[in-house]
């Protein structure tokens, strides 16, 4: 199936692992022109290298980050069509030890950056006819957990931006979903020093994976390629009357219908 990718100038935040490395790959085989946007510039040089895309190293957090981002598409690359903010992080910390700092780091991460992203680019592509955005959620964000309280509220924060968003470009075409992945076998999870260690307790790294994969109805973890399959879906012209939606991508894990 022909995706209508080719040549598209897309942008990817997080994509030097996890679910914007496969996003951004995915990408690329599709023919569109890809940039890797990743604070570890050694990593998204490679990755983007290997990929023969372009690549930003910036911490999206940072002021001027998303006029940056913006920027480099438009000189470098001749526009943008495709934004999907992706990059993001957890740790496993209970309600009653977050700090101001933790709430504040996730907030700065999961919402006020995608906001100014889009806010930078959707103008650019409703100029242009038209464009797709694509916000990185949860399923936590949906369910809270109670692993991290601060995750969770700032992942639904997330989904009603992404809505926000989504009714105010829908007329002129910028189509803004979100994807809200569950537990999913990338370094966030599986990594050294990832969830799965945090959460170990006096265990073992797998017995804690085994543990939340008893929770997924479909028993086991998501790929990052299953997640990025989805994400690159609805960055797609196939999805053209897909707009303010918010798809779980998390095994049946959130009980819901919507």
């Amino acid at each position: 199936m022909d995706l209508g990718l080719e040549g598209k100038v897309c942008v990817v935040t997080g994509a030097s692992k996890g679910i914007g490395l496969a996003t951004a790959t995915k990408l690329c085989a599709e023919g569109a022109q890809v940039l890797f946007v990743s604070r570890s510039e050694g990593e998204v040089a490679e990755v983007a290298g290997g990929c023969r895309g372009e690549w930003l190293a910036v911490d999206v957090t940072e002021p001027g980050a998303a006029e940056r981002i913006i920027a480099t598409c438009a000189e470098q690359m001749g526009g943008i069509d495709v934004l999907v903010n992706n990059a993001g992080t957890s740790f496993a910390r209970p309600l009653g030890e977050l700090t101001d700092e933790d709430w504040h780091g996730q907030w700065d991460l999961h919402v006020m950056a995608p906001m100014r992203l889009m806010r930078a680019a959707a103008p650019r592509m409703a100029a242009a006819g038209g464009g797709r955005i694509v916000n990185v959620a949860s399923s936590a964000g949906k369910r809270p957990s109670l692993t991290n309280a601060a995750y969770s509220v700032t992942k639904a924060a997330e989904l009603s931006l992404s809505r926000v968003f989504a009714d105010s470009y829908a007329k002129q075409n910028v189509l803004v979903n979100a994807v809200a992945p569950g537990a999913t076998a990338s370094p966030l999870w599986t990594g050294e020093g990832g969830l799965a260690d945090q959460t170990a307790g006096d265990g073992t790294r797998e017995e804690a994976i085994a543990a939340q994969e008893a929770k997924v109805p479909l028993g086991r973890f998501a790929s990052p390629e299953e997640v990025a399959e989805v994400i690159v879906f609805l960055a797609s012209d196939r999805s053209s009357t897909v707009t303010g939606a918010a798809w779980s991508v998390d095994g049946g894990t959130v009980a819901t219908i919507v």
